[in-house]
């Protein structure tokens, strides 16, 4: 059984390692000429759910070889002394098992996974699709016309299957109030493993150190009383946008912003949730940030994709041939953890980016104090919310139909 994915990032690479180890014919094509891998992109976290299905894949000594290694983190204030952050031990009370890598490094090593048994076409990109009920016969842009047994759009917020099959993106998203934009530089405040944070009232930037390169990645988010209209693909126009946003801000910023015009891997996004209660039609799916981006950098998206694509090849195979079945399969056992990711979004929105005085004041100090607690609290405490309970609770070992080959 033939099935093509769009998208190299990480939900389209996992899905293809499940679906070939269950006998199907994965092929993943993906719009940029190359792979977007190597040490770009901002860091992702990969949870203790996420964390095992990489395991099974045989990634995990790979992946945890590459996480970023920054174990604590200096949050400075205007006129307020600076707090120090215990990270290790935050991430230790969230979840048993957690790494934090720099998202083109999962990116490769899945990609690295997956080359052998998986066709992957670079450089094109899918314009349309035509579901016969039997089949799904897809035009790419290259003019080249194949037929799929089935189609799972795994690209990103900005999904191109999702507007070919579900509508267009704007009735589907929800905007959570903030963007986020990164980019690499030299090391030039000697940061190693360490995370130095700067917050005010609806503002965090953020400098960590790469260890691969010995660079550093520059994050900011921020919120905007208004939506920005801007060119998701224009990297020009949106660096215009952080320049404006931050260019009397003070702090290291001026130093930071010097960097931005010479950065290769500038990344800009708006903090934005997929708002789809429905993942399929037909023989076309989706799959993480396509169907049920959380937000980026607020939602625990990369690992809801990890852990999604497992899923969805699991009932694939557990359907054996029966593709409505598993998909109807697919989309009832995500919905918990669907329903709940989004949850989080505007959640951590409120507590990552301080929007008053009191909370700027408190923030720090509350994530200063929580690693100080002992492991069993920690987790204690995070099993009692959201974020907690979709970070760390997902069951891989008991899908609901069949047996998934381990």
């Amino acid at each position: 059984m033939k099935v093509l994915i769009s998208g190299a990032s990480v939900a389209g690479p996992v899905l293809a390692h499940w679906l070939h180890r269950y006998g199907f014919e994965p092929t993943i094509v993906e719009r940029t000429p190359e792979l977007r891998h190597g040490l770009g992109g901002h860091a992702v976290d990969l949870f203790s759910s996420a964390a095992e299905v990489t395991r099974r894949m045989g990634c995990w000594d790979a992946i945890d070889a590459a996480r970023t290694r920054i174990e604590a983190m200096t949050i400075e204030r205007f006129g307020r002394r600076p707090v120090e952050v215990d990270l290790s031990r935050m991430y230790a009370g969230i979840s048993s098992s957690h790494v934090e890598i720099l998202r083109g490094e999962l990116t490769r090593i899945l990609y690295d996974a997956t080359r052998e048994t998986t066709e992957y076409v670079f450089g094109d990109s899918i314009a349309s699709l035509h579901d016969d009920g039997t089949g799904v016969d897809v035009t790419f842009d290259s003019g080249t016309q194949r037929r799929f047994d089935l189609v799972i759009g795994a690209d990103g917020l900005h999904s191109n299957v999702r507007r070919l099959a579900f509508g267009p993106e704007e009735p589907l998203r929800r905007w959570l109030g903030g963007y986020l934009a990164v980019f690499s530089m030299p090391d030039i405040f000697e940061v190693g493993n360490h995370t130095l944070a700067h917050m005010s009232v609806d503002k965090l930037v953020g400098i960590y150190g790469v260890h691969q390169t010995g660079q550093t990645r520059s994050g900011f988010l921020f919120r905007t009383p208004h939506e920005l209209h801007y060119d998701y693909r224009d990297k020009d126009e949106q660096k215009a946008l952080l320049v404006k946003e931050f260019s009397d801000y003070g702090w290291k910023v001026p130093q930071l912003l010097e960097h931005l015009e010479s950065a290769e891997d500038f990344y800009f996004d708006s903090i934005a949730q997929i708002t789809l209660d429905t993942w399929t039609s037909g023989r076309i799916g989706l799959v993480g940030d396509a169907g049920y981006c959380p937000g980026p950098a607020v939602g625990g998206g990369t690992s809801l994709a990890v852990v999604t694509a497992y899923i969805l090849a699991g009932e694939l195979a557990a359907a054996r041939g029966d593709l409505a079945s598993g998909l109807k399969n697919y989309e009832r056992i995500i919905r918990p953890l669907v329903e709940s990711s989004r949850r989080i979004g505007p959640k951590l929105m409120g507590t990552i980016i301080p929007g008053s005085p009191l909370a700027l004041r408190l923030m720090p100090f509350a994530a200063a104090a929580l690693p100080k607690l002992p492991t069993p609290v920690q987790r204690f405490i995070w099993s009692q919310n959201a974020v907690g309970k979709t970070l760390s609770s997902v069951d891989l070992f008991q899908p609901q139909v069949g047996q998934p080959i381990a």
